[in-house]
């Protein structure tokens, strides 16, 4: 038995973090990040917003049905329309949970709802008592908390609790709060509300300030024993506290927190990677935990410490958050079983049929290149995974380039499986790809972002392309490797091209 608070970690990746603009998610893509979730040990997974979509509906039922430890919420806004939704959803869940809220700040009543005070804390009431009429896990958030009136908010929540929830979540909806405040908040509404002490608290912080994991961690501290957050702190505007950073801190900082989590720490940069492939959102450098460079040591100073004793600059070992030490070990020589214990130890498991294909990748790539480091096997099948089910499919390019020009590019793709050929010029290489894509695929879509970035270090690492495009008000983010830098341009605009427009359907679909 633990003398430390047990804290419940409640994701809300698929959720709260789908909404980041270009992030958008396909159904597949949310089973795997919901099994990744729950063999990491998440206590609570928020699968979606059931009502917001057909597509979202399907995928937070098939989560649940597949479900066995966590509880797999919906969230729902505070009509019984929404709420039936969300219940039809969750229902098959082992454990289900409706998270319903409404605003109750002074702007937001009147610019959002409008709506006074009276019909809000009657819609708090009615719509808590109709969602525990169908499960008896019942959240309920009253949205920008923290800039509500503390009386007025005191009386919702004790509304809420009133009609039978079962957790109060404040949200830091605008990340406008400084830790200390947070914590106060948190501390004086238990200390005020009657029957504080029959329901769970719950922290939900933006980082529009960058302090959300600072204000979940002094929520803790003041009584909240359920944390909001997403992997890699995905999330609308700046996102939401990074659960990869609330987890470790407790871990970490034990002595002074004393918290504990279900999470299995091991398997934190395997998620972090996950959702970077699937959202096509770089996890930047510098990032706590695990950004590329969060245990690598340049200064000959810190090298010089590290090679005496890591402690000298490391407080938590590579291996705690799932990042292996050495990343040299495979090459041309390598066998099919290395490679799968490889994938094994990165945390991928494939099905033979992906195992094979991935193995001729690595094969190819390991003749091209000297050294295969584990960022590139990683790369090497994230590109694989991401291409999967896709309607257009990359099949092969060949590029002109060079100073007298013109530069052209003949690609050959396959669309909805049948072989489609472009032969363009462009004002460069990379500028005469895309336009053979928009001659194959005919679209209307801005390019809002090219970026290019080396997976590893050397003239023959494999290039990591992000692009961006935006048609008609929706964005979608791509990304894609090779040591090619041109065919992993061509093969991230591809992508985004295929997920610009499975979240064009599913706008429509809403």
């Amino acid at each position: 038995m633990s003398d430390k608070d047990r804290i419940l970690i409640f994701d809300t990746t698929m959720r709260d973090g789908e909404q980041s603009p270009g992030a958008s998610m396909t159904h597949k893509e949310k089973l795997d990040l919901a099994e990744i979730l729950e063999a990491m040990g998440v206590d609570i997974i928020e699968a979606g917003f059931p009502n917001s979509s057909q597509g979202d509906f399907e995928a937070v039922s098939e989560i649940a049905r597949r479900s066995k430890s966590a509880t797999i919420c919906g969230l729902s806004r505070a009509t019984e329309k929404d709420i039936q939704r969300c219940g039809d959803a969750v229902r098959h869940a082992a454990r289900p949970r409706i998270h319903t809220f409404i605003s109750t700040s002074p702007v937001h009543m009147k610019h959002k709802l409008q709506m006074g005070p009276n019909a809000v804390l009657e819609a708090v009431g009615h719509s808590v008592s109709f969602a525990r009429n169908l499960v008896d896990d019942v959240e309920w958030s009253p949205e920008d908390a923290t800039r509500t009136e503390f009386d007025f908010l005191c009386k919702c929540i004790d509304a809420a609790i009133t009609s039978g929830a079962t957790t109060i979540n404040v949200p830091d909806t605008v990340g406008y709060m400084h830790p200390e405040e947070y914590g106060a908040l948190i501390r004086s509404l238990r200390e005020t509300i009657p029957n504080s002490d029959k329901v769970i608290w719950s922290t939900h912080c933006h980082n529009d300030l960058g302090l959300a994991v600072a204000n979940s961690i002094a929520g803790a501290q003041n009584g909240a024993r359920q944390i909001e957050c997403t992997i890699n702190g995905l999330g609308e505007r700046a996102g939401n506290a990074a659960l990869e950073e609330v987890v470790m801190a407790f871990k970490v900082r034990g002595d002074s927190l004393p918290f504990e989590t279900g999470i299995d720490t091991t398997r934190l940069a395997r998620a972090s990677q996950m959702v970077s492939r699937i959202t096509g959102f770089p996890v930047q450098y510098n990032k706590a935990i695990v950004g590329k460079n969060a245990f690598a040591h340049e200064s000959g100073i810190h090298q010089d410490g590290m090679l005496k004793n890591t402690e000298t600059y490391e407080i938590m070992k590579p291996e705690d958050v799932g990042v292996s030490k050495s990343s040299l070990v495979m090459g041309k020589l390598s066998g099919r079983n290395a490679f799968r214990d490889k994938l094994k130890m990165l945390g991928y498991e494939l099905d033979p049929d992906s195992l094979n294909e991935a193995f001729r990748r690595f094969k190819d790539l390991a003749d091209k290149k000297k050294h295969v480091f584990d960022d590139d096997i990683l790369a090497l099948v994230d590109d694989q995974l991401s291409a999967m089910g896709e309607r257009v499919a990359f099949r092969s390019l060949r590029v002109i380039a060079g100073s007298e020009g013109p530069q052209t590019a003949d690609l050959k793709v396959l669309v909805d499986g049948e072989e489609k050929t472009a032969s363009c010029q462009g004002n460069g290489p990379v500028d005469a790809v895309f336009n053979a894509i928009r001659a194959i695929v005919d679209h209307k879509a801005k390019l809002d972002l090219f970026q290019v970035h080396a997976v590893t270090g050397g003239t023959d690492a494999q290039a990591e392309v992000s692009v961006r495009l935006n048609g008609e008000g929706v964005m979608a983010v791509g990304r894609a490797s090779d040591p090619d830098t041109l065919v992993a341009s061509a093969k991230a605009y591809i992508h985004a091209l295929n997920k610009l427009e499975a979240r064009r359907l599913k706008r429509l679909a809403a």
